[in-house]
């Protein structure tokens, strides 16, 4: 790959307006996610947590600012080997650590596949490890 080193994003702040909003697209509203003072009484985690899918999706706004520019066309090929680490509760900071594992020749673009770690900011753990796949295409170039 081109990038033979990994790729850090920059901190995104996980708060409750956007958990609120991912419960009502997937219609998970479980305490755990939505209601702050049952999950702080009942929950285990002393507050509301983001969805583990909700920590994913995010992966696609993360990258953005990890990733050069210029980079064509990009399409999610998919994931491997998902896994939910620890929680992330709701006012935590998050960022992405990309690894590039492979590249390979597509078409005319490119399959690379990405070690993803997410991180919260001040916590060992992780929140979340992958693998993703990413087609991209060459951007065309402009008939002059």
């Amino acid at each position: 790959m081109q990038q033979a080193t990994d790729r850090v994003s920059d901190w995104l702040l996980v708060d409750q307006g956007l958990v609120d909003r991912f419960a009502d697209v997937i219609g998970d509203h479980q305490y755990i996610h939505v209601d702050p003072e049952r999950a702080a009484r009942e929950g285990g985690f002393g507050g509301t947590i983001a969805h583990g899918f909700l920590v994913i999706s995010l992966l696609t706004q993360l990258q953005q600012s990890a990733m050069p520019p210029g980079c064509g066309v990009e399409v999610n090929y998919g994931f491997e080997k998902v896994r939910f680490v620890a929680p992330v509760r709701v006012g935590s900071r998050i960022r992405a650590r990309f690894t590039p594992v492979s590249s390979q020749a597509r078409g005319s673009g490119r399959l690379d596949t990405y070690g993803v770690t997410v991180e919260v900011e001040g916590q060992q753990k992780p929140a979340a490890v992958a693998e993703w796949h990413i087609l991209k295409a060459q951007a065309e170039e402009k008939a002059q």
